[in-house]
């Protein structure tokens, strides 16, 4: 990381800047160190990204904190118009200002539809390989795990819709939860496929709710659609969440916004934040939000494209130097899915490989479900010598394990 530190100091107002995170208390970069137990290492794990958000956003942010009183905050007017408008100018989405709720998060947010729309027993329907809080949202509140597994069918996953059928009328599942975009597989689904999903959700009485944190990440020439847009049918048992973190970079600041177009299960929803004393607003998350909501588009488009110049460059550099691992450019995310197998290693092992031998932090499949085992989730979102930097450590390390397999 000698390299990267020296870059930090000289490249300014770019993608490709490294910015200096000492003292900031980051996770990803500052303690990375006590969560891995390894100094040194190159950090492509965490979902944030390492580029500096509008400077929109920055300029408003610092325009609130001169004020200098940071008292209790309320979610005015402009904060749903804001909102409301990027999903109309962004996704051709006009939502009802109602059905906008606001939550600390989207982990949150499922915590709360789970907690208030199903009860302890009850079955709940994911599809693995997914984002692991998928898994603890269910089980640590009592529920108990369908799972429906996407399928890998050449080099693409895809639901397994008769799959999910029989097993929601064989468990008598009341939720699924969809992950769309899909975090790690980088799926961004079709109109098609979402009716299908919502024909048999709406069949079987089933409440759907959909994490959309990554609905803005999508790469060109995909296009995300809210599975409320794509399945009007299932408006009455649909609850999206999305928000402005993963988008511009500003997860720290623990906002998202619920969309819940039925009265009934918002009220729910509500009066559990409320019971949980959820329902306070941080004064510089409703500044960074709405900043970013009206004047965040065209710092987006521009990091959407540097994103999907960082997945072309890892695609090409594997198929030419690392023959052994395998990675498609997703169509939405900043999560390069890896094909570690022909590593021919353990979960554990093939951590330790990454860790002690490539020096480089990745999250580790088999987190995401069974289905991900041998498989590693690389953060793209880095500037080009951070990503270089871990590549060329990965291919010296396979190099070396290359040359242990044929030495004497």
């Amino acid at each position: 990381m000698q390299q990267a530190h020296e870059m930090r100091k000289t490249i300014k107002n770019t993608f490709d800047e490294v910015v200096d995170m000492t003292g900031t208390g980051s996770v990803k970069w500052e303690l990375a160190p006590q969560i891995f137990g390894v100094d040194g290492i190159t950090p492509m794990w965490i979902a944030d990204m390492d580029f500096r958000g509008p400077e929109a956003v920055v300029e408003a942010l610092k325009r609130r904190a001169e004020i200098g009183v940071y008292g209790y905050t309320g979610k005015p007017d402009y904060l749903y118009e804001a909102v409301g408008g990027w999903l109309e100018r962004r996704h051709g989405w006009r939502v009802e200002k109602d059905w906008i709720c606001y939550s600390p998060g989207v982990a949150a947010a499922l915590n709360a539809c789970v907690l208030t729309l199903t009860e302890p027993g009850d079955r709940v329907v994911i599809q693995p390989p997914v984002y692991p809080p998928f898994f603890q949202t269910v089980k640590e509140n009592g529920r108990e795990l369908v799972l429906n597994p996407l399928r890998l069918m050449d080099g693409k996953y895809r639901m397994d819709l008769d799959d999910l059928r029989v097993k929601i009328r064989e468990s008598g599942a009341k939720m699924l939860i969809l992950c769309s975009p899909h975090n790690p597989v980088g799926r961004v689904w079709s109109k098609d496929e979402l009716e299908r999903l919502a024909q048999i959700c709406d069949e079987h009485g089933i409440i759907v709710v959909s994490d959309e944190i990554h609905a803005d990440l999508v790469l060109r020439p995909h296009k995300h659609i809210s599975l409320v847009q794509a399945a009007p049918r299932l408006e009455n048992r649909a609850i999206v969440c999305m928000a402005p973190t993963k988008t511009f970079n500003m997860g720290g600041l623990a906002i998202s916004f619920t969309i819940i177009p039925n009265p009934q299960l918002r009220e729910s929803f509500l009066e559990y934040l409320k019971k949980a004393h959820l329902t306070a607003v941080n004064p510089f998350s409703l500044t960074a939000a709405d900043a970013a909501y009206r004047h965040g588009d065209e710092w987006l488009d521009r990091v959407l494209d540097y994103i999907k110049a960082n997945f072309e460059h890892l695609a090409d550099f594997i198929h030419r130097r690392l023959p052994e691992l395998k990675v498609n450019v997703p169509e939405g995310t900043y999560l390069a899915w890896i094909d570690c197998r022909g590593l021919g290693l353990e979960p554990d092992d093939l951590q330790r490989f990454m860790l002690k031998e490539a020096r480089v932090a990745l999250n580790v499949g088999s987190t995401f479900g069974d289905e991900g085992a041998g498989f590693m989730r690389m953060n793209m979102a880095a500037p080009r010598s951070v990503l270089d930097e871990a590549l060329a450590r990965i291919e010296a390390a396979v190099a070396a394990r290359r040359k242990g397999r044929t030495g004497p």
